[in-house]
């Protein structure tokens, strides 16, 4: 990627906005609450207040880049378009139907989560296309015509196209494209060949539904944001983080919002990434909790754990299969309910329950003093000792402890027999619990032990939790980067140009050719590579090349790096040995005699990733200065305790922060437990380890 001298990073959250301006290795960053009713608002605020801070004009910003939870939250919330969904005839009901799991086997009483679209937003077909690609059965223009005409009288914004095997052949679903843009040019269409031309008509169903849904939302977004820049004096480019941990241009991002869906959660996984790369920690838990979510991701190797499929909204305790299938290329993270905005209640047993629903930033938790009443997580880490009330996000929201006691002892204590300190420690070993079961989960799914695991902890709210969380799972050492309360916006700026293709077209080893493949490799690399230049048009660029495969019988499929030698000139005999020794890292053995089957194809194209400066670990030269003391709850001890506050600003490269300790800073605050101590390492990292530890 070409250096930029001032680059400017924004992550639009569910309660606050954060900005960051990089210029000539100097870093500022600010915190502004989110305006729900026009986002780009909080962007264009905090711009200003970075370029104040810089000594810049927003002219003089040489590169944008942006990540939102905007296309989640909508998806979440069922916030998007009117929209419809065309496919073939008798597959009406795909996406109401699933598949044939169960998330949870035993739930007889199992409700399983409503479809974004209702059956009556689903429309039929004729005309069919084989798993071969060739058409069985003819779609008119005719045909196509009526199923307009009845879209038209109902008012729709956008339509989906998911027609079956069309990721094999996709005239019949370009032939619709045509006759909605002629009868209807003002809906805007997604085909799911384009969206996501993958095998298995469920999740590929619901993604291109899920594109409808958002894109006039994220266009309209789009649209009114870069305006607003160019008003504000803004010259250059505009981009956006995806879900794979790259950055595509604007217009890419609103032709296919739903490659937006995980971007900011994305950008904050590139940035521990980052952080990992200079530690030389091979294996990391990213832990980013902000004001609306908390989320989970596992790095080895300093590169996050990818995936082609990920869940939005999973509803039945963090269990796969009970959320909203995506099929697009994406960094695997587990994603849940809580952060500093999420709202806790007492359900029908009299149990303590944060979350998923959020105070967001309109009204926010009680102690904004906004107008909510009800107690958020903030409150309680409020009550708790947690947060200064006068120095919260940098002192420019005043803290209300007394609403925050009053939400607390109204929402829970009344019903549960519970003075506010109560109540308050209630709700955060609750929210702590749930975010170390989903990071256990999220662990088991994937064979690991978080035992031997670094957390790298961001966001404005995780510092706070971190040290907890870090007791529940046994993980012994914990890293707070210099910026963590705005890491995601600082991702941002780490990432790469990328992006990635995958294509369905099956074939098993028996039946190779090496032509075919040549062929379909060659096509996606410069698709790859044509989205790449549109961001940038002189870096060398990284082509990265991955076979889907599996025994013939298998549900499910594994990823098989290739070498651009194996891509360019495939040979049956390295695929297969390149497959047995995959297959036998994870599963302990190859299975002798059976053919081996691929089924989709993928290639990522990228710009080399920013440099790493190693740093090297210091020693302890001895403590930190205290300014002072204050009461804060210990978790573990269940009991208040005497905690010096240090300024992060004022540590030197060395000096020790003993448990309990706050370490505080404008964007978030360091919670040191009892049972830990805080190290100031060279590049400004808050290393925190067990008691004793070096």
């Amino acid at each position: 990627m070409a250096s930029h001298s001032i680059r400017l990073g924004v992550d639009i959250g569910g309660t606050f906005t954060d900005v960051v301006l990089e210029k000539d290795g100097q870093t500022f960053s600010t915190k502004v609450l989110t305006t729900y009713a026009a986002p780009e608002d909080a962007i264009i605020d905090g711009m200003q207040q970075v370029c104040a801070k810089a000594g810049v004009t927003p002219g003089q910003i040489d590169q944008i880049i942006h990540g939102t939870t905007l296309a989640t939250n909508a998806l979440i919330e069922r916030r998007g378009a009117k929209s419809a969904l065309i496919t073939t005839e008798r597959f009406r009901d795909v996406i109401e139907m699933r598949t044939e799991s169960r998330f949870e086997q035993y739930d007889l009483n199992l409700k399983l989560p409503d479809p974004l679209l209702p059956r009556h937003m689903r429309f039929t077909v004729p005309g069919r296309v084989d798993a071969r690609g060739e058409v069985l059965v003819d779609l008119t223009r005719a045909d196509v015509e009526a199923v307009v005409d009845r879209i038209a009288q109902a008012g729709f914004e956008s339509v989906a196209v998911g027609l079956i095997h069309s990721y094999l052949n996709p005239t019949h679903e370009h032939l619709v494209r045509e006759v909605l843009a002629e009868k209807l040019p003002d809906v805007s269409v997604s085909i799911s060949s384009e969206v996501s031309p993958q095998m298995r008509e469920y999740e590929r169903f619901n993604t291109v539904v899920a594109n409808a849904y958002i894109k006039p939302l994220m266009a309209s977004y789009l649209g009114r944001l870069e305006d607003q820049l160019r008003a504000q004096g803004v010259k250059c480019r505009i981009f956006l983080m995806h879900s794979g941990g790259g950055i595509i241009s604007i217009q890419n991002a609103a032709e296919f919002p739903v490659r937006l869906v995980e971007s900011g959660p994305a950008g904050g996984a590139v940035f521990a990434a980052h952080i990992a790369a200079r530690y030389g920690l091979d294996k990391v838990l990213s832990f980013d909790m902000g004001g609306t979510t908390a989320k989970i991701c596992l790095i080895k190797n300093q590169t996050p754990k990818t995936s082609r499929v990920f869940e939005v909204a999973r509803t039945y305790r963090f269990k796969k299969g009970s959320g909203m299938p995506i099929s697009i290329p994406v960094i695997d993270m587990v994603e849940i309910g809580a952060g500093g905005g999420s709202l806790a209640h007492v359900d029908g047993m009299r149990q303590i329950r944060v979350g998923p629903e959020s105070a967001g930033s309109e009204p926010g938790p009680a102690c904004y003093g906004r107008g909510g009443t009800r107690p958020g997580v903030t409150d309680a880490d409020l009550v708790l000792g947690k947060l200064d009330p006068n120095n919260f996000a940098g002192g420019s929201i005043v803290l209300h402890p007394d609403n925050s006691k009053s939400a607390l002892a109204n929402h829970i204590g009344s019903t549960l027999d519970m003075d506010p300190i109560e109540a308050a420690f209630g709700v955060a070993e609750v929210v702590d619990e749930n975010m170390a079961n989903a990071a256990r989960v999220h662990a088991v799914e994937n064979g690991e032990d978080l035992s031997e695991y670094t957390m790298i902890a961001f966001g404005g709210a995780a510092p706070l939790h971190a040290g907890r969380l870090c007791e529940k799972l046994g993980v012994e050492r914990l890293l707070v980067p210099p910026g963590a309360g705005v890491g995601s916006a600082i991702g941002f700026l780490r990432a790469p140009f990328s992006f990635e293709a995958n294509r369905s077209v099956y074939m098993k080893l028996s039946d190779f050719d090496a032509g075919r493949i040549r062929q379909l490799l060659s096509d996606l690399k410069d698709e790859t590579t044509g989205f790449v230049r549109t961001c940038d048009a002189t870096s060398p660029i990284r082509t990265d090349f991955k076979a889907y495969m599996r025994y013939s019988g298998q549900g499910w499929e594994i990823p098989i790096e290739l070498t651009e030698e194996q891509a360019m000139n495939p040979n049956a005999a390295a695929y297969q040995a390149r497959f047995e020794e995959g297959y036998t890292k994870l599963f302990g053995r190859p299975v002798a005699g059976m053919d081996i089957e691929i089924t989709v194809w993928s290639v990522n194209a990228s710009t080399p990733p920013e440099e790493v400066t190693p740093i090297a670990v210091t020693d302890t030269i001895g403590p930190a200065i205290s300014e002072g003391t204050r009461q804060v709850f210990d978790a573990a001890s269940v009991r208040y305790l005497d905690a010096d506050t240090v300024d992060r600003a004022s540590m030197q490269s060395g000096q020790r922060a003993q448990g309990p300790a706050i370490v505080t800073e404008d964007e978030t605050t360091i919670v040191v437990p009892a049972s830990r101590d805080a190290i100031c390492q060279p590049d400004g990292c808050i290393d925190v380890v067990t008691k004793g530890a070096a």
